[in-house]
């Protein structure tokens, strides 16, 4: 290399992350590593010139799930750089939870070049092509290289090209196919980097980039997943002709909400569905399919959305009397989509007729609000003081009423009263993220229909990286050009083992944002989720107890000092209204020792 030119590899870093900048990508993700260093700086250049967020982490499994967080809430996916080895297989959950959720998700993976593959050489291995069961787009690049001083822009190692592709395949842009993730496997030889003398230079393209992208922003101000357009025979019409419900799961958004307020049909929407407000929700849903005189006479359901949280709703679509209908945009390019009973109508979009009046089935949308709305006052753990006790003229009644005001604000903190809070303490600006325990299915059994932002990995449903991707979710709702937006904190409820399986990303490193976050971690000592299950009560109490309820003494106290972040520990019910009227700063842990 001359030192008149910078390293071929690190001309095709900055191309390739400055073309990145030019199609609207604002956040760039990035994990320590020789082989991808030339990205790395890059990305480190990009921030310089306020081009790009970067956000460096340790661990790629949990930089993966924060870029999924940072694609959840922005709708366009974070770029994650990670060196060769077995730094690209760590990405391999967040990559299925994406694949399984339509999340979109970039991975720009470093590899050894041609030379050094099938030779035993040191970090190298089989990582092309590693994802290509769930990937929309996989391409193995070879390596930058220069010919006669000019970058060699071949089909596979032009940057332009493979980030305008890449991004359409991550944002389910081109081809029918949902959003999900794509693989850039980017060979890289020596020099790995090398910039010298060009660092202005470097700068002044990425701020020349970045005023590209505010220029196509204005144009196109919102980018993302744009699926097929559907034509009449591929649409859903309702037309009352059947008694029918609206299902949303997660990912249904608010077309959920909206088509069934205008077919005035209930609304059997999930917490995490993005479709739980209204006047159509039903929220003890569960229960009320199973009651024969309400959920026994559904004709038909019309699910949008990914719903897992009850068996009662794929009990519901497998039933024999009831005529499923599926809206799925993607339904055509391949991607699987919602069946239990493997005969389903689908089609990519719902509308009601225009004949049709909402007003015909007020009878059946009015027999599940009643028998909804009177479960719910059952259920709720909302405290009303009794007012006429607490007006009345006798010593001894008042007397009664307070004391009774205290036992009650000394109450045990139970899941119900800790979701319930929660749920409530939340506002539209705010964001709320659910890990996968017992607490998604008691929130979701009792919440009231509420505009809330929610977000949850139930594209498998694991309980791995949701503390990393509700980081992603805080860092960048806080980041936000709008400031209701970004004035808001982020929730999370978490059982105590899902807190430990990801405890590893509450690590911040020094530079990055030490966001507004309440971790709210509902510590039974165990995964208690497996006591409803049948094994509970056929298994060895002892047996079950090791391999299915792994107990844990983990002292939550010490891990939050461990990694810097506040804590507190919260017993009963006036602790925990006192602190969800608290203004948060920063990070914190919010421990909570269930009440059985």
């Amino acid at each position: 290399m001359s030192s008149a030119q910078p390293a071929a590899a690190s001309v095709f870093a900055v191309e390739l992350l400055a073309e990145l900048v030019r199609r609207g990508v604002r956040d760039l993700v990035v994990c320590p590593g020789s082989r991808s260093q030339a990205l790395a700086l890059a990305g480190a250049a990009a921030q310089h010139a306020d081009a790009l967020r970067l956000h460096v982490k340790l661990d790629e499994r949990s930089a993966g799930f924060f870029a999924l967080g940072v694609a959840r809430e922005t709708g366009m996916p974070a770029p994650i750089v990670v060196t060769s080895g077995t730094a690209v297989a760590n990405l391999m959950p967040a990559v299925l939870e994406a694949h399984e959720a339509r999340v979109p998700m970039l991975l720009l993976t470093a590899d050894r070049p041609e030379e050094l593959r099938g030779i035993r050489s040191n970090q190298a291995t089989h990582q092309a092509g590693l994802f290509d069961a769930f990937a929309r787009w996989s391409v193995d690049v070879p390596a930058p290289e220069f010919v006669d001083g000019d970058l060699v822009r071949d089909a596979l190692r032009d940057p332009a090209t493979l980030v305008t592709r890449g991004l359409a395949a991550a944002l389910g842009a081109s081809g029918g196919r949902p959003a999900g993730p794509v693989q850039l496997n980017l060979s890289f030889r020596d020099p790995l980097s090398g910039t010298a003398g060009f660092e202005r230079m470097i700068v002044a393209g990425f701020e020349a980039a970045a005023r590209e992208a505010a220029e196509r922003a204005a144009q196109h101000p919102e980018p993302g997943e744009s699926g097929p357009i559907a034509d009449d025979a591929d649409v859903y019409e309702h037309a009352g002709d059947a008694l029918a419900v609206v299902i949303a799961g997660a990912g249904a958004g608010p077309e959920a909400e909206a088509f069934a307020q205008a077919a005035g049909l209930p609304l059997l929407a999930e917490v995490v569905s993005g479709a739980r407000f209204g006047r159509e929700t039903i929220a003890a849903y569960a229960t009320l399919i199973d009651d024969p005189q309400i959920g026994g006479l559904t004709e038909r359901a019309i699910v949008f959305g990914h719903p897992t949280l009850t068996r009662q709703i794929p009990q519901l679509l497998r039933r024999d009397d009831v005529d499923v209908v599926v809206i799925d945009p993607h339904h055509g390019s391949g991607a699987e989509y919602v069946d239990p009973s493997r005969g389903a109508r689908v089609v990519s979009a719902a509308r009601v007729a225009p004949e049709y009046d909402a007003r015909a089935l007020r009878g059946w949308l009015g027999a599940w609000v009643v028998a909804d709305r009177a479960l719910q006052r059952e259920r709720s753990t909302v405290h009303e003081p009794d007012l006429e006790a607490a007006l009345a003229p006798g010593y001894k009644e008042r007397n009664a009423y307070a004391r009774t005001e205290v036992a009650i604000m000394r109450e045990p903190v139970s899941r119900e009263l800790l979701v319930e809070s929660v749920w409530r303490g939340t506002w539209p600006h705010d964001r709320l993220v659910i890990a996968a325990s017992r607490l998604v299915r008691v929130l979701d059994a009792l919440a009231p229909a509420r505009r809330v932002s929610v977000h949850a990995n139930r594209g498998l449903a694991g309980i791995d990286g949701t503390v990393a991707t509700a980081l992603g979710i805080a860092v960048t709702s806080q980041l936000a050009d709008d400031p209701a937006r970004a004035a808001g904190t982020t929730r999370v409820l978490i059982g105590d083992l899902a807190l430990l399986h990801d405890a590893g990303s509450l690590l911040l490193l020094e530079g990055e944002p030490r966001p507004r976050i309440q971790v709210f971690v509902a510590n039974d000592g165990g995964g208690t989720i497996f006591d409803g299950l049948e094994v509970a009560e056929t298994a060895d109490a002892d047996a079950f107890a090791r391999v299915m309820r792994t107990p844990q003494r983990v002292d939550i106290a010490s891990l939050a000092a461990a990694y810097e972040w506040d804590y507190r520990r919260v017993a009963t019910r006036s602790e925990l209204e006192r602190l969800l009227t608290e203004p948060v700063t920063g990070p914190s842990i919010v421990e909570i020792p269930l009440a059985e």
